[in-house]
């Protein structure tokens, strides 16, 4: 299991950053404070981890890429999901959740199925279809805007660990305690500065100013990177 590390004074707090790049600020001062990492590598996920990968990569002066990774969306609803989908076609399904909700093979398949697809048009939007980095021996920096139950960072470093990097640091602004505690498990590291215990977590909760990025906006930060 790695280290859980987070800012004491943002413990259990809300609105504590005004906005993602505010938090992505923080996020790479906080980082800065560690010792050395040796060749980083950061890599965001796409949409809301844009903003914090960029500015965390800006302040560590490493390289910027993107993990491209998706919820694997329960039926009827828009922002729940059971499991996540990589970039490279990995899957992971949160079991317990999928039983609870009583969901059989063939709504599973085809949720992965919509999942692969959305995550395709992504790659083709987003990097053009470029070749991942190889990453053999670096610091990985896995960022995103938080972490609610960690399913879609656990996709990422399923995939991740086996592009064989030295360390793999999982870095978030927000995070829920059972979250990061479940993250931590499979990471290096976990550097995240709002540690929150309580029973109703939002990601959201952290920021004062909080929407959805859309495609325009990831490509606008990514261009601007």
């Amino acid at each position: 299991m790695g280290e859980i590390i987070d800012n004491p004074r943002l413990r259990e707090r809300r609105f504590v950053f005004s906005s993602r790049h505010d938090a992505g600020r923080q996020l790479g001062a906080f980082l800065k404070t560690l010792p050395a990492l040796n060749d980083p590598y950061v890599l965001a996920i796409p949409a809301g981890g844009v903003p914090i990968g960029k500015e965390v990569a800006r302040a560590l002066s490493a390289p910027l890429s993107l993990a491209i990774v998706r919820k694997i969306r329960i039926p009827g609803t828009t922002e729940s999901g059971f499991g996540a989908v990589t970039w490279d076609g990995q899957v992971l399904i949160n079991e317990e959740l999928r039983a609870a909700l009583g969901l059989e093979a063939p709504a599973v398949d085809r949720a992965i199925a919509e999942t692969r697809e959305n995550v395709s048009e992504r790659m083709t939007r987003f990097t053009g279809n470029r070749t991942f980095p190889g990453l053999v021996g670096k610091t990985v920096i896995l960022t995103d805007d938080g972490l609610a139950s960690g399913f879609t960072m656990l996709a990422a470093l399923q995939s991740i660990r086996q592009k064989k990097p030295a360390r793999v640091i999982v870095a978030v602004p927000t995070a829920s305690l059972d979250a990061a505690k479940r993250v931590s498990v499979h990471a290096d590291l976990v550097a995240c500065l709002n540690i929150r215990s309580s029973r109703m977590f939002a990601v959201a909760d952290a920021y004062a100013e909080w929407y959805d990025l859309d495609d325009h906006e990831v490509l606008k930060e990514l261009e601007d990177a």
